[in-house]
């Protein structure tokens, strides 16, 4: 009697823990299944979060049916419960368990920032300051306060950033992206300066970033940069003032509106290459890469002039007389829909 009742227990307990493992199982496929979504979602991950409070928020947010199965399967599975902070997004179709392999890699959503060849630094900070999804740290902070963070105490920001495009993720600050840029633009200089051409009139890389950043202001057609480049490379070796207009406008700060007088041209600045010699004191925008080859590269040729025609392209000139005659002509007479370069701000000298 007895021996029939310890089988009768053993089977039951069989059954149980058999019936204990079919829900389970059950329960751990649901995490396989796709879950419908009708458009991209945020999840995010604070620093902190425990697997177990990750299960209940994606419970809350719809993602899961039970926390307890996800649960579960953190501890079945410690490694695949060891995810990583910042803020993800789940599509259509994921399962619970693409979304636990995501937040495993530390796959988290990423966003772009773009600075633009030709900005000055004014631009960046304004872009920063609508980034989405990005932490404001320096919103308040003046640009010595940025540069001296960045390691460049003293230093002017001009210029110093290298335009191109940055993703960054939700844990990140906007210093973080102007380190970046920051950094991008010293390796990209010390490259280029490297392998510059001789007989270069520059002290310093930094002189040859100015002259990029000119050159970048002054050209609206890529292919005469270099063109550009050679004229006032050969400008500074004769000892000819630049005389270029995008670094009166730099100098003209909030006292530009759109254009320039011949009384602009004549009013001193420290930028204001109608007035002082040689560059500038500091760039006067973001060079991109192709405009510091060129300033580290200029054509040769004779020209010391030239013009913008009215299409973005100009007209260069070797003497002073070739010089006016195209000023006539591409500037006392401009085409209706004339267009001066650099874009995208552009200068109209009047009488």
């Amino acid at each position: 009697m007895f021996r029939r009742l310890l089988v009768a227990l053993a089977c039951i307990l069989i059954l149980a823990l058999s019936g204990t493992s079919l829900w389970v199982w059950q329960g751990l496929k649901t995490l396989d299944a796709p879950i419908v979504l009708s458009e991209p979602e945020l999840f995010d991950v604070p620093n902190g979060m425990s697997f177990s409070q990750l299960a209940r928020k994606m419970q809350a947010q719809g993602f899961v049916e039970r926390s307890l199965w996800l649960r579960i399967h953190g501890r079945l599975f410690p490694d695949q419960a060891h995810i990583k902070a910042g803020e993800y997004e789940f599509s259509d179709g994921m399962s619970a368990l693409d979304m636990i392999r995501a937040m495993v890699d530390g796959d988290t959503k990423s966003w772009s920032m773009q600075f633009i060849e030709g900005w000055t630094f004014r631009d960046v900070r304004a872009a920063l300051a609508n980034g989405s999804r990005l932490r404001h740290l320096t919103t308040d902070w003046t640009d010595e306060q940025i540069m001296k963070e960045l390691g460049a105490e003293g230093e002017h920001p001009e210029g110093r950033f290298f335009p191109d495009t940055y993703l960054y993720h939700s844990q990140d600050s906007d210093l973080d992206v102007l380190r970046r840029a920051f950094d991008t633009m010293n390796r990209v200089l010390e490259q280029e300066w490297s392998e510059r051409a001789e007989g270069l009139p520059y002290d310093s890389a930094y002189e040859a970033l100015i002259m990029a950043s000119i050159v970048e202001r002054e050209t609206g057609v890529p292919s005469e940069r270099g063109a550009i480049a050679g004229v006032f490379v050969r400008r500074l070796d004769k000892g000819m003032r630049l005389q270029t207009d995008p670094t009166v406008i730099y100098g003209m700060g909030d006292n530009y509106t759109g254009r320039i007088t011949s009384r602009d041209l004549r009013r001193y600045t420290p930028y204001n290459t109608y007035r002082i010699n040689g560059l500038p004191p500091t760039p006067i925008a973001l060079p991109g890469r192709e405009a510091i080859h060129a300033a580290l590269h200029p054509a040769d040729g004779q020209a010391l002039y030239f013009v913008a025609r009215g299409d973005g392209s100009h007209k260069f000139s070797n003497s002073l007389s070739e010089h006016q005659q195209a000023v006539r002509q591409y500037q006392l007479n401009r085409r209706e829909d004339y267009r001066s370069s650099p874009a995208p701000s552009t200068s109209e000298v009047q009488p």
